[in-house]
C-alpha cells in the first residue's frame, strides 16, 4: 500500500474526512506540499478497494471495519469481510500476508454462517485444490475463500488454512495416526504430492474453508 494510503486509512480512524478539505487532509498527515488531486487520488483508490466508505451527501469519509454493511437487500444482509493476502494452492511458498488488503462485499445468503467476527478472505493461487467440493464449488486460481479463522481443531477432510514456516497453503487435513504425521494434500487434475508435517512442527491451523466465491466467468464481445 501506499505510504500516503496508510497515512490517510490512520486518519480515518480518528476523523471524519468528509468534514475536511482536500488541502486541510493533506496537511494533517504531514502532505502539505501534495496536491488536492493527488491526495483526491490516494482516497479514490482507499474507497475501490473497500478500506474507506464514503457517503457524499452525508460527507462522510470513514474507515471500513468488518461485520455487516449498512443497507438491506430484501431479507439478506451485506457482509463486510477483510481480504488478507492470498493463498498458495500448490507448494506451500506464498507468504502469508498480515495486512487487510481491501474489504469483500458479499450477500450474508451466499455465506449462510452463524458469524460473521471470525471471517476474512483470501485469494486462491494455483490449481492443486480445483477438484474439492466445497458447497459444490471447486477452488480454482482467482478465487475468493471465505475463511472461518474460529476453526483452530480441524478433523480428517476439512479444507483447511494452514501456516507452514511462515508461509500459508490450503489443503486437505488427514492426520495419520499410525504414522504420527498430519499429511496435507492436494485434490487437482495435477499431480501434485502431498505435504508431511510432525505434529511439533512449526505449523498452525488458521481456519477452515467455509465458502468459495468463484471468480466470475466473463465471455468476450
Amino acid at each position: 500500500m501506499h505510504k500516503i494510503q496508510e497515512e490517510l486509512l490512520k486518519l480515518s480512524q480518528e476523523k471524519n474526512l468528509g468534514q475536511l478539505t482536500l488541502r486541510e487532509i493533506a496537511s494533517l498527515i504531514g502532505k502539505s506540499t501534495s496536491s488536492p488531486q493527488k491526495i483526491k487520488h490516494h482516497l479514490n483508490q482507499l474507497e475501490k478497494k473497500g478500506l474507506i466508505r464514503v457517503d457524499k451527501i452525508k460527507r462522510v469519509i470513514e474507515k471500513t471495519q468488518p461485520g455487516w454493511v449498512k443497507g438491506i437487500l430484501g431479507k439478506a444482509r451485506l457482509l463486510s469481510i477483510p481480504i488478507i493476502g492470498s493463498a498458495d494452492c500448490g507448494p506451500a511458498n506464498t507468504l502469508a500476508e498480515a495486512n487487510i488488503e481491501g474489504y469483500l462485499r458479499v450477500s450474508s445468503s451466499l455465506i449462510n454462517h452463524k458469524t460473521n467476527c471470525d471471517l476474512f478472505a483470501l485469494k486462491a493461487s494455483g490449481p492443486s485444490m480445483n477438484r474439492v467440493d466445497i458447497n459444490d464449488k471447486s477452488i480454482e486460481d482467482g478465487d475468493y475463500l471465505i475463511i472461518d479463522s474460529g476453526y483452530k481443531t480441524p478433523v480428517d477432510n476439512d479444507i483447511v488454512l494452514s501456516i507452514i514456516d511462515g508461509m500459508a497453503n490450503v489443503k486437505k487435513y488427514y492426520f495419520d495416526k499410525e504414522n504420527n504425521q498430519i499429511v496435507l494434500m492436494s485434490k487437482s487434475t495435477q499431480d501434485f504430492p502431498p505435504i508431511y508435517i510432525h505434529p511439533k512442527d512449526d505449523y498452525r491451523i488458521n481456519g477452515k474453508v467455509i465458502q468459495v466465491i468463484k471468480k466470475p466467468k466473463t465471455k468476450d464481445h
